[in-house]
């Protein structure tokens, strides 16, 4: 039945030689690796003028040059990452760009970080669109939680068939959104141009505003800065590209770069000329679309749109979090399953992962986006920062023909996302502070992951020339409880291994321990049969101890072999209605070195 529920849902599994097919174009590239960026146009303004709004609707105008500013940075950061793509074809992004030019710990940091902002992403993404979807129906507002676990869960089914298939879906929303967006700004400039439009209170640009201070200027700019999340996404993700991969990704990049531009100054101009101001219970894209088009059909299809946006830029993170978690699983600094592919060829432990990480962040968040973005965005800028600073080393160390152009432009960068990386840390200390938790115990448990792997190595590596296998005898001991198929079938597979086999019944009372006696000598199955008294109808610790009692007699050439007999139930419900002694005696006899363990499954059919 599970089975055929996952053919259902996921689809029938692919062959290895089909991952060429699971390369993407740049038309799927783009809908699936730069969901992210754009649909931070939903929400970026919006944040910029929730800083603002605390000096007044007056303050409002500052919008434009902050977003002009957030423009600046969008450029340098496109630029600089087109070079990184070029470097690194093989992907990885800041992860790779910091370990090889900066370090190990530099590029755990860095892995550490966009790993944590993955799970951000797809917790603001699904909170996001929980946002969306409760402006246009307010009547859901209760429900916001279940609403954004809903929509994970969704996101999850939809990677787990594959990213070309889960490219094809999302290439449809992605682009009616961008659609809908630019619809709505020239729709929004023509009115405002033809006069049809009157903004009820549009605030004087260039005005003095009481209060303004340098402080309050740079918070609502690091908020401005959250539009910025996504960017990387594409130089992580090369591998997923057709060939030639770092040409066509440097081109999506571009594209990312001039669409996600022009719709996050057109959102900031229309909410400026018309006076918007944030509200609790509306998003400002939703209000600069009621006031362009009232709240008819154009209304809901754009509303429509941004709410399928917001939450299929989760899958930006599902499409990077299992490649760079393959990437640090590859350099043994996370568990071996992350480089494992699943049925359809995607990274489906790190699709699964993900989605449980982010899953439990709308819970204990309560679908709150605006809690979210300032951890989200930090969490991203400092992966930025290094990225950057490892690019700079890379031009100074290899210095090929006329390095100082690209080692200006990543100097540029590295400068301006530090800047934007201390900016949110003194503006929004109150909430990003638990990155400085996150980060070190996701670097402890890479480095603790790498040392394990590598005493692993160490203590199961031979030498091929002078270690050979050790051949020992062996004594097998089966606890039986009483004269069954299951014991008759284990006995047989004993003896079939050797002739010195053992069977231990546990007897809690006289009558029970006469009656096996007696029964195993009329059966005489050709095993002797050692009865061990309980005295506190214990089994385990009467075992252990007759397997104490059986190596003090054998010598080191035998080994002690304890075979389990145990009957498999047809239906998973039935093995609740039986005591798991199998299972307790496997995990008390788990943790002894000197003692092998063995299963014999019988099977029932009914």
């Amino acid at each position: 039945m599970f089975t055929k529920l996952k053919r259902l849902l996921i689809g029938r599994p692919r062959k290895s030689h089909e991952l060429a097919g699971e390369k993407l174009g740049k038309l799927k590239a783009l809908a699936v690796l730069s969901s992210d960026a754009l649909s931070s146009v939903a929400y970026g303004t919006e944040q910029i003028l929730l800083v603002l709004i605390t000096l007044g609707a007056v303050a409002l105008w500052y919008s434009i040059p902050i977003s002009i500013a957030v423009l600046g940075l969008l450029a340098i950061l496109i630029l600089s990452y087109r070079q990184t793509i070029y470097a690194y074809p093989s992907g990885g992004g800041a992860y790779i760009v910091a370990k090889d030019n900066l370090g190990v710990y530099p590029g755990l940091i860095a892995g550490g970080s966009l790993l944590v902002d993955y799970i951000l992403t797809v917790a603001v993404s699904a909170s996001a669109g929980t946002d969306a979807i409760t402006s246009a129906f307010p009547v859901l507002h209760d429900h916001r939680v279940l609403i954004g676990l809903s929509i994970i869960i969704v996101i999850t089914l939809l990677n787990l068939r594959g990213i070309t298939e889960s490219a094809t879906i999302l290439m449809i929303p992605v682009y009616l959104f961008v659609f809908a967006v630019v619809l709505l700004i020239l729709s929004g400039i023509y009115q405002w141009f033809s006069g049809s439009i009157h903004p009820s209170a549009t605030p004087t640009f260039g005005g003095g505003v009481p209060g303004i201070s340098l402080f309050i200027l740079l918070k609502a700019f690091s908020s401005g800065c959250s539009a910025l999340t996504g960017v990387e996404a594409v130089s992580n993700a090369i591998p997923n590209f057709k060939k030639p991969a770092e040409k066509n990704a440097a081109k999506t990049l571009m594209y990312m770069g001039l669409i996600l531009g022009f719709m996050f100054f057109g959102i900031s101009l229309l909410a400026y000329v018309y006076g918007i101001k944030p509200k609790v219970d509306e998003t400002v894209v939703s209000q600069i679309a009621a006031t362009t088009f009232g709240r008819g059909i154009v209304y809901y299809f754009i509303q429509a749109s941004t709410a399928s946006i917001l939450i299929l830029a989760a899958n930006t993170a599902f499409a990077a979090f299992p490649l760079l978690a393959f990437m640090l699983s590859k350099d043994r600094f996370m568990p071996n399953m992350f480089m494992i592919r699943g049925d359809r060829l995607g990274f489906s432990n790190g699709i699964i992962v993900l989605a449980f990480l982010s899953g439990i962040l709308i819970v204990l968040s309560g679908g709150d986006t605006e809690n979210l973005i300032p951890l989200y965005a930090l969490g991203v800028f400092i992966p930025f920062t290094l990225s950057q600073a490892g690019m700079m080393k890379r031009w100074i160390t290899l210095k090929p023909s006329r390095w100082y152009i690209p080692f200006t432009v990543n100097t540029i960068g590295m400068l301006t996302t530090l800047t934007i990386s201390l900016i949110f840390l003194f503006t929004k200390i109150s909430q990003v502070w638990t990155i400085f938790l996150f980060i070190p115990v996701v670097v402890i448990l890479f480095k603790k992951t790498s040392e394990h792997y590598q005493n692993l190595a160490d203590q199961l590596r031979i030498d091929v020339i002078t270690e050979k296998p050790e051949i020992k005898g062996s004594v097998i001991v089966i606890p039986v409880s009483g004269i069954t198929k299951v014991v008759s079938n284990s006995i047989g597979y004993a003896k079939s291994l050797t002739d010195d086999v053992i069977a231990v019944y546990i007897g809690f009372d006289d009558e029970s321990i006469e009656k096996m006696e007696r029964k195993w000598k009329e059966w005489n199955p050709g095993v002797r049969l050692v009865v061990v008294r309980s005295r506190y109808r214990s089994i385990v610790r009467p075992l252990m101890k007759f397997i104490d009692t059986i190596e003090l007699k054998r010598d080191a050439t035998n080994h002690v072999t304890v075979l389990i007999p145990e009957f498999i139930p047809k239906r998973w419900w039935q093995r609740l209605l039986h005591n798991q002694t199998g299972l307790l005696l496997r995990a008390y006899l788990f943790n002894r070195q000197d003692v092998k363990i063995t299963t014999v499954p019988f099977r029932l059919k009914k």
